[in-house]
């Protein structure tokens, strides 16, 4: 029976990112859930003969629903940190009006938070990302079999936990060049008071600009070990919160 795998599946799917973006078709995201659950049905759990229609199956299908939303939920934090560094670095830089549309989530990003995504997105499909998650719905069965009893006891508090973790891990990929950043204003800050007939707004906003940029640019070795680390904890978290 794959009814219940297709439904933690697939609300996993429509809560992950890069399947649960607005350009991947609804469609799309149910005929890939419902193939990956016919796949992964015979290594999974025996899986319990109740009616999907009675109340128990209700209840099943709820819990299933609530635990594949959450683990989507896990791994869209990470991506989720990319914008908040590129959103930090963007209001440093004086850019945090510049924005435009994120196709994934249809909001208005930062350019640079914009970048941080497509960077992000990329080195996820270079590490495999969506085979390994397809390798951790399969290990969810085995933590949480389906029709377990109820939802896992840690399962609100441990995501709760990993917003914190998501948040220090988007301030280490923003401090390089937040701190750069500030160093050069604080050196206009020294000009200004050297010489006040400065007009530091017209000299100090591109070369604000331009040093950001630079640091972006310098900071790019310190991304992907960041992002790889925070990418590895998430797969771990979405597993932590079934024990």
């Amino acid at each position: 029976m794959v009814f219940w795998p297709f439904v933690r599946i697939g609300a996993l799917l429509m809560a992950s990112p890069l399947f649960g973006a607005r350009t991947f078709p609804v469609r799309q995201r149910v005929l890939l859930a419902l193939l990956v659950s016919i796949l992964i049905a015979p290594l999974l759990p025996p899986i319990p003969m109740v009616h999907a229609l009675s109340a128990e199956g209700f209840l099943i299908t709820a819990e299933q629903v609530a635990i594949g939303v959450a683990m989507g939920f896990i791994l869209q934090m990470v991506f989720g940190a990319m914008v908040v560094a590129g959103q930090t670095i963007a209001t440093s830089m004086g850019l945090g009006f510049a924005a435009t549309i994120d196709p994934q989530n249809g909001v208005q990003v930062p350019v640079v938070s914009q970048y941080f995504l497509i960077l992000a997105t990329l080195v996820f499909l270079a590490l495999n990302g969506h085979l390994l998650l397809i390798e951790t719905i399969v290990e969810s069965f085995y933590l949480w079999p389906i029709a377990s009893g109820g939802l896992p006891e840690n399962l609100a508090m441990q995501t709760v936990t990993w917003i914190s973790a998501v948040f220090k891990g988007a301030l280490l990929i923003a401090l390089p060049a937040v701190a750069a950043i500030l160093l050069v204003n604080l050196a206009f800050g020294v000009m200004t008071r050297a010489a006040p007939q400065i007009n530091i707004f017209a000299v100090g906003f591109p070369i604000t600009i331009i040093a950001g940029f630079i640091m972006i640019l310098l900071s790019l070795p310190v991304f992907l070990p960041q992002f790889t680390t925070l990418l590895e904890a998430g797969f771990v978290q979405m597993l932590v919160i079934l024990e």
